[in-house]
């Protein structure tokens, strides 16, 4: 039986964090081909460090030609993203840097192994494994620390953009380590929050000042108590941040991403991929089911394995775990998730609407627990498919 009682601590980090600079300007990119074409191929890494960026990886349009062109306004993209997280510094600034495009058009063998023929329906755009995950801890079905983890990172970010706070800086970090008694948190017991500033006089205890509140508005009442340690940049001073601080990559928070390590990772990150990439659309699909399982009452908490092999419609295995909480067979809910949802990259992208430029939003503040939007972003986060599968097991 799963232990009951214990502490658990997740963290977050802001869309200044280098890898995030990173991660919103893969997407961001991501983005402009999928407006250009729905059906665009992208898999694009960035590097960021002082005063520049490197981009790499592979794309493709319709045609080489309109690749090509397309290419030309890379740059401008990145400029973009660095732009509207709020960077400004000497060393690095979104009108200053240095940036290289290295995209090229993608490989004719990996693209012969997704693209749909006569004879075969469109494949997995990789091998691997991905995991979904749902908990009734909050709200959002989600995992406690890593969701008020982000919460409160989003918060600062508003507050820094609106000039409430014009001494944040865009470079943060957060962690929440949570008391869980009988299963269910409890308590923060400590918080760790470093945040870039703009002011060398100013101390940890200023910085604590300016942070609190927000804490205190973001987190439901009565976790945060007098017993809870606090650590506002403990090693003093974070004028020095971004990618001028530390270097940046893609894909490199993929914890941060999900769940916080409060549930398994495949290993594949999720910017700069298109959506026949299964390293993405199939971790969103994952969440989407394990959500909708927890939503239907089915189970107080689900962990929701797929298998996929390149070039291969069909996933190869489907695994749930309920943790003891669930009122029906793990393998009854197997079964009423294949005959319900349609597991191929096709058919996840047709019922999430996936090919749409939705991506660049999900770059910070994880790409789990947020609230399903208009246009279709965060669209794995809706619970519409819940009573099908409470009905097809």
């Amino acid at each position: 039986m799963a232990r009951q009682d214990y502490i658990f601590t997740s963290e977050s980090v802001s869309e200044g964090h280098p890898d995030k600079v990173c991660d919103r300007i893969s997407d961001s990119i991501l983005d402009a081909f999928l407006t250009e074409e729905p059906e665009a191929r992208v898999a694009c890494e960035t590097f960021a460090t002082t005063n520049r960026v490197v981009i790499g990886g592979e794309v493709g349009l319709s045609t080489i030609d309109k690749t090509q062109a397309f290419l030309a306004g890379v740059p401008d993209i990145a400029r973009a993203a660095i732009k509207d997280i709020g960077y400004e510094q000497d060393k690095f600034h979104h009108a200053t840097c240095e940036i290289t495009n290295l995209l090229h058009e993608q490989s004719a063998h990996i693209a012969q192994g997704v693209d749909a023929s006569d004879d075969k329906p469109e494949g997995a755009g990789d091998q691997g494994i991905m995991f979904g995950f749902a908990t009734r801890e909050t709200p959002e079905l989600m995992p406690a620390p890593i969701q008020y983890a982000h919460a409160v990172l989003r918060r600062l970010a508003e507050v820094r953009k609106s000039g409430e706070q014009p001494t944040l800086r865009p470079d943060a970090k957060s962690q929440i380590s949570m008391r869980y008694v009988d299963g269910k948190p409890v308590e923060v017991t400590s918080i760790v929050l470093s945040t870039q500033h703009s002011d060398e006089s100013q101390t940890s205890a200023d910085i604590r000042a300016i942070i609190e509140p927000y804490f205190h508005e973001v987190l439901p009442e009565g976790l945060i108590t007098d017993k809870t340690e606090w650590w506002v940049n403990p090693t003093g001073i974070f004028v020095i941040g971004g990618p001028d601080g530390d270097a940046g990559l893609t894909g490199r928070k993929i914890i941060v991403d999900t769940y916080g390590g409060a549930a398994p990772h495949g290993g594949g990150a999720f910017s700069g991929k298109d959506p026949t990439k299964v390293d993405r659309s199939a971790a969103y699909v994952a969440r989407y089911l394990a959500k909708n399982v927890v939503a239907s009452g089915m189970a107080e908490k689900c962990t929701l394995q797929l298998s996929y092999a390149i070039g291969i419609a069909q996933p190869l295995s489907v695994y749930v775990d309920l943790h003891d909480t669930g009122e029906v067979d793990p393998a009854a809910v197997e079964k009423a998730i294949r005959a319900t949802m349609d597991l191929t990259p096709q058919g996840i992208r047709t019922h999430l609407g996936l090919n749409r430029p939705i991506y660049a939003r999900t770059a910070a503040y994880g790409h789990f627990g947020r609230a399903p939007e208009a246009d279709g972003g965060f669209s794995w986060e809706r619970t519409d498919l819940a009573d099908a599968l409470k009905r097809a097991v």
